[in-house]
């Protein structure tokens, strides 16, 4: 049925700060009120207004307004097909991204006219300013790759993730998205109390949810821009006294660490993980737990990286119970990033 003009009158929207709009979006949709069927549009110089079906009861928000607009253009293909993309355009155009605080990452691949991509990413996620085409990480210090290719171009941003955040800079350190479940879980796995260490901590991408749940990190990253971002989200999330940060090679604080007292609890949240499997097992105690991640080619899913632990296990007179096995997602065409949870004695 058409819709008339008075229930259009009664479309409702809240205002919130820009930087506050997907924590906004997240808690609105878990309340059931998030109207995903209308866009979110720029409502002042610093807010955005996010449709809402009716006023929120659990949300703090700046106002509550009524906004008349038409019905939003639900997909990525909408937007394009509006700029009269071709459907063999419309083949070549990303399938995928992520909105990561106000910035949306996005491989544009061989897409025709990047720029209008970005443009209608943009149009379609109204908390973003920036879209990122996102090439490879590179180097010791494992540096993204990205191009601007619309809006602000402002690369520095606060992610919110199940209540932690996140400040980075997309063009200077790496951030998965694809990792947010890990994460989650990673808070959700270790109890208060727990002495942990996290051999490449990055920003805190694991530290900040442990931390938070009451664990002692101790957190170890040698890239000085992220370790600058690490120290300045332990602030941020109200941690500071959970967490010991160090810049360093997680090999020259092991030794010292160790002496201190031996981790329930190592993280080693780095794809050649494996190379530090010794400094790993000298810092863990008898029964603690290693996490372990691994990009695996999927003829050797969990089948390689297990050996590897139990072979380094075996060198260090120690044995290797499995607890768990995961993929977290896929790191690139034939090969997956995995992670083998395992008990060490």
């Amino acid at each position: 049925m058409p819709e008339d003009d008075a229930d259009r009158d009664q479309r409702l929207a809240v205002v919130v700060a820009k930087p506050r709009a997907q924590t906004v979006i997240d808690a609105l949709t878990n309340e059931g009120v998030y109207d995903a069927d209308r866009s979110v549009r720029s409502w002042d110089d610093d807010g955005v207004a996010v449709p809402v079906t009716a006023p929120p009861q659990t949300v703090d928000v700046r106002e509550i307004v009524q906004q008349v607009g038409e019905p939003r253009l639900r997909t990525l293909e909408d937007h394009l097909r509006q700029r009269g993309w071709t459907d063999d355009e419309l083949d070549a155009a990303p399938s995928s991204w992520a909105v990561v605080g106000s910035v949306v990452l996005v491989d544009v691949g061989d897409a025709p006219r990047p720029e209008e991509v970005g443009q209608a990413l943009l149009a379609l996620h109204g908390e973003a300013d920036t879209v990122l085409d996102r090439g490879g990480i590179s180097g010791d210090h494992r540096e993204p790759n990205v191009t601007v290719v619309a809006g602000e171009g402002d690369t520095e941003t606060v992610h919110t993730e199940h209540g932690t955040r996140y400040g980075l800079d997309l063009a200077e350190v790496m951030f998965s998205p694809g990792n947010k479940a890990e994460r989650a879980r990673m808070g959700d796995a270790v109890e208060a109390g727990e002495r942990v260490l996290d051999m490449f901590a990055g920003i805190g991408y694991f530290t900040l949810p442990m931390a938070r749940a009451g664990a002692s990190v101790t957190a170890v990253e040698r890239n000085p821009t992220a370790f600058r971002y690490l120290v300045e989200n332990v602030m941020q999330n109200g941690v500071d006294r959970n967490v010991q940060p160090y810049r360093a090679d997680c090999r020259d604080v092991v030794p010292e660490f160790a002496r201190e007292a031996r981790a329930d609890r190592v993280l080693m949240g780095y794809y050649e993980a494996h190379e530090y499997l010794d400094s790993a097992l000298d810092a863990l105690a008898p029964g603690g737990v290693l996490h372990m991640h691994e990009a695996t080619p999927e003829a050797l899913v969990f089948e390689r990286p297990i050996e590897r632990l139990e072979a380094a296990a075996d060198d260090a007179g120690r044995s290797v119970e499995v607890l768990d096995t995961r993929r977290v997602k896929g790191y690139s065409e034939g090969v997956a990033h995995v992670v083998v949870d395992a008990r060490i004695e």
